[in-house]
């Protein structure tokens, strides 16, 4: 017999929030995985390499993270015409449609910018054997950039339209492609030419290739989603609907650059520090980032769970999402702040050989950053999920600003002070990293918890507003 009982609204919530986050949460896990083996097989090739793949890949993750963030503004403006009209079939498509145009403008304009690479190297001092395998790497590696864009907004509308666990078997087996790439033109193998640091570059290309196509045929094939046709009348533009994705994603993108930047720029720091300790930092930020991959799917899910409140003009349904997905972010950063303080060995033994006598100088620095990144876990994951609600409410330019000021007064302004003014150094630089964090979950938190005080959580005829 069902029990007769009605289930709280908070129960249901965080139901409800765990079903569509796991599968995000998974999916970006898996994604890190699939960056993690790029460095698993770069790091074989040495420490100039690994520390070369660092420099471009704190440009070009800024580039693509920030980009993303644009054009994965597609996911509130989705979730928020579900919760007021669903199917909402025509709004849906077009939004869908203009995220796709701006996936390829962004993209080659995205492109441009990682190109300016080789003078920023050379401006802030890298060393000349680094620059030369850097620019071997970036010049190959931008050709990924619009392919994964496009692939970013399918995942947004798979995962508003209530098929998340497409982007986990999607991402998973682009893992094994990036594998396969990796090991046959980074070492020559399969018949493959031997090509070094630049078959990484190619191994990324094809694997996004390969995810793009997957997710095409998923929307084709699975009824749900292919009802909105979301490929049809492709040419047709809706430049309101341009504008709208573009007002909403720019304070995104900037907001990402922000945050994404402070990490690039530890990068530069950490070159003109030393090599071994750009080495080590580009280990221990993976293991950092591998763990944020959770709270930030966590955070995805509470942009569309939000917005559909948001849309339905549910005020307290938009709290209890709000809420549900801080808690469940922040608890599960304290599960990986301790296994971080309990195992730092066997975390990086995922990238290379901790005991080996020849990574001894790597992993004594990386040991040392592991600690600051235990401490700053709790935070990260904080501010992740509270600015993921916040965009639910479509609130995305004051964020911006506290992201902008976080980043980069307290925290690139102590990494620079601790690490080149004090014996700190490297660790310096982390403890900058650590403070900006710290200040961004603050405040951003604090704006969610006077959301309706601010005007966040509008009435319903503004809600009327945005839809008619």
């Amino acid at each position: 017999m069902s029990d007769p009982r009605p289930s709280s609204p908070w129960r249901t919530e965080i139901a409800a929030t765990y079903r569509l986050a796991w599968p995000l949460a998974l999916a970006n896990l898996l994604q890190m995985l699939t960056y993690a083996i790029d460095v698993i097989f770069i790091a074989r090739l040495g420490e100039a390499p690994l520390a070369a793949s660092a420099i471009v890949v704190a440009v070009f993750g800024v580039v693509l993270w920030a980009l993303s963030g644009l054009t994965g503004a597609v996911a509130p403006l989705i979730a928020a015409e579900i919760g007021a009209r669903a199917p909402a079939l025509r709004p849906v498509r077009r939004a869908t449609r203009m995220g796709l145009w701006l996936a390829v403008i962004a993209g080659i304009g995205g492109m441009g910018l990682c190109m300016l690479l080789d003078p920023v190297m050379r401006l802030t001092g890298q060393d000349g054997e680094v620059i030369a395998l850097a620019n071997q790497y970036n010049t190959v590696i931008v050709w990924s950039l619009v392919p994964m864009l496009i692939a970013n907004v399918l995942r947004n509308f798979v995962s508003a339209l209530g098929r998340p666990v497409f982007a986990t078997a999607i991402t998973g087996g682009g893992i094994l492609v990036n594998a396969l790439g990796n090991y046959a033109f980074v070492f020559g193998n399969l018949g493959a030419p031997e090509l070094g640091l630049r078959g990484a570059a190619v191994a990324t290309i094809l694997t996004t290739l390969v995810t793009m196509t997957a997710y095409i045929v998923a929307i084709r094939l699975d009824p749900r989603l292919h009802r909105y046709r979301v490929f049809g009348f492709f040419w047709r533009p809706d430049w309101r609907r341009m504008a709208q994705i573009a007002r909403i994603g720019t304070p995104i993108a900037l907001t990402i650059t922000a945050e994404a930047g402070i990490f690039g720029a530890a990068a530069f720091l950490m070159g003109a520090i030393g090599t071994a300790q750009l080495a080590a930092h580009t280990v221990a930020l993976q293991i950092a980032s591998l763990a944020f991959q959770v709270p930030f799917g966590i955070g995805q899910a509470a942009t569309i769970r939000v917005g559909y409140f948001y849309g339905a003009r549910d005020r307290e349904g938009v709290g209890r999402a709000g809420w549900t997905a801080i808690a469940m972010g922040t608890g599960f950063m304290m599960l990986t702040a301790l296994a971080i303080i309990l195992a730092p060995e066997l975390l990086l033994a995922i990238y290379l050989d901790p005991w080996a006598p020849e990574n001894a100088v790597l992993v004594g620095f990386a040991l040392r950053y592991l600690v600051i990144a235990a401490a700053f876990q709790l935070f990260d994951g904080m501010q992740a999920v509270a600015a993921g609600s916040l965009r639910g409410l479509q609130d995305t330019r004051v964020p911006m600003w506290i992201a902008v000021f976080a980043y980069w007064v307290p925290g690139i302004g102590t990494s620079l002070v601790l690490g080149f003014k004090t014996p700190l150094g490297g660790l310096g630089v982390w403890i900058g990293l650590a403070t900006g964090l710290t200040f961004a979950a603050a405040l951003l938190v604090w704006r969610w918890r006077r959301r309706d005080a601010l005007g966040l959580t509008p009435s319903f005829s503004q809600v009327a507003l945005l839809h008619g």
